[in-house]
């Protein structure tokens, strides 16, 4: 009787135990389900931020669930989240904002159609940029030319400019040699 009694008085304490032990197993899970869905289909490098992300949401979850359960108002959070709101309507809009490039990262996360290892174009009016894409990160994508030289262009202006992923490496511009004549021309 004072078992149930014990338990009855610290239910609490003992529910935070069991989601801080059974966290592993539910990302085990998650993991386990996200590898099904993607088999194949995207690089090892975004599995790993999938995963990293269903992670943090998985997380946040079972923060705002435990918080529920010790009788915490969520009053607040709902202003945090309500700011968070605002600050990625202001990051979506904003085309030279920090907020702008990690939102930009987002959506370059999602869609699938440029990955490391790609050979891309990114027109900007006359001019354009080429190079094979080395690393995509929070805040600029990385290519190399084929000079071998890096190439860090920013995520926002990645997302703006039309991108041509091109279906095999670009050759080398040949130097036009002109020939000089001095002296009378002839004609």
């Amino acid at each position: 009787m004072e078992v149930i009694y014990l338990i009855m008085e610290q239910y609490k304490l003992l529910i935070t135990i069991l989601v801080i032990v059974s966290f592993p197993k539910i990302v085990k899970i998650q993991n386990r389900i996200l590898e099904n869905m993607v088999r194949g289909r995207i690089d090892p490098h975004r599995r790993y931020r999938a995963g990293l992300l269903l992670k943090i949401i998985s997380a946040f979850v079972l923060l705002c669930l435990l918080l529920i359960i010790w009788g915490i108002e969520l009053r607040g959070l709902l202003v945090v989240g309500s700011s968070l709101f605002a600050m990625l309507g202001v990051a979506l809009f904003a085309g030279w904002s920090l907020l702008s490039n990690l939102t930009s990262f987002l959506l370059l996360f999602i869609q699938n159609d440029c990955r490391v290892g790609h050979w891309v174009r990114v027109v900007d009016g006359a001019n354009f940029v080429e190079g094979r894409i080395i690393e995509m990160g929070l805040m600029n994508v990385v290519m190399e030319n084929l000079d071998g030289n890096k190439v860090i262009y920013p995520n926002n202006l990645f997302i703006v400019r039309p991108v041509m992923v091109l279906t095999q490496p670009p050759e080398k511009a040949k130097k036009v040699h002109t020939k000089r004549l001095i002296g009378k021309t002839q004609a």
